[in-house]
């Protein structure tokens, strides 16, 4: 039996988490390969559950209300899942009563806990560009100012793209790539993200 007829059968043809019959698709959990076998580690979701599993901007945070239900399933993809997402909605405050109440046993925490929602990012830097935009390590910029490299006689002109910069983990306010082949540190409020 292939994996989708086994899923539609176990879910009723109904997305696992919601119940929503339309726009079904298959959603492998990420961080689950060494776990289960290709039917435990997969789900059948709807496409409104799909979508906001990972884009924050996009995230209703009532459309989750249904994971008082949810975290109750025998099915551990489906557990995990939810666990997850009430990590990911933590500050809306609901979900922590949710999580207290939870049971997972010792090897479904371990595969919920692969994804990393549990660790605490309170205290991780966020790099911003001059417009507030946040920067992660592989991101282009653009200067919007000349800058004099210290140290040499090099100015970075205005316009000029960095490719690939990288984030300093000690400041926020400072990245690094390469300016006409020379690797500098740059202060992100001088830079856009392009």
């Amino acid at each position: 039996m292939s994996v989708e007829r086994e899923l539609k059968k176990r879910a009723n043809s109904q997305c696992e988490l919601c119940g929503n019959e339309d726009h079904l698709t298959i959603y492998e959990l990420p961080n689950s390969s060494e776990y289960k076998e290709e039917v435990e580690k997969n789900l059948l979701v709807c496409a409104t559950c799909s979508s906001q599993f990972d884009n924050e901007d996009d995230r209703d945070p009532n459309h989750w209300r249904f994971l008082n239900d949810t975290i109750w399933s025998p099915t551990s993809a489906v557990k995990i899942i939810s666990w997850r997402m009430l990590h990911r909605l933590k500050a809306e405050g609901w979900p922590q009563d949710l999580l207290d109440m939870m049971y997972l046993d010792e090897e479904e925490k371990e595969w919920a806990a692969a994804a990393g929602d549990a660790e605490d990012k309170s205290k991780a830097l966020i790099h911003r560009d001059a417009n507030g935009v946040q920067l992660q390590a592989g991101d282009s910029v653009v200067l919007i100012k000349d800058l004099k490299v210290k140290g040499t006689s090099m100015v970075a002109k205005q316009g000029t793209a960095v490719r690939r910069i990288s984030l300093d983990h000690e400041n926020e306010t400072y990245i690094e790539g390469k300016v006409d082949g020379q690797h500098i540190v740059i202060i992100t409020e001088y830079v856009k993200k392009i």
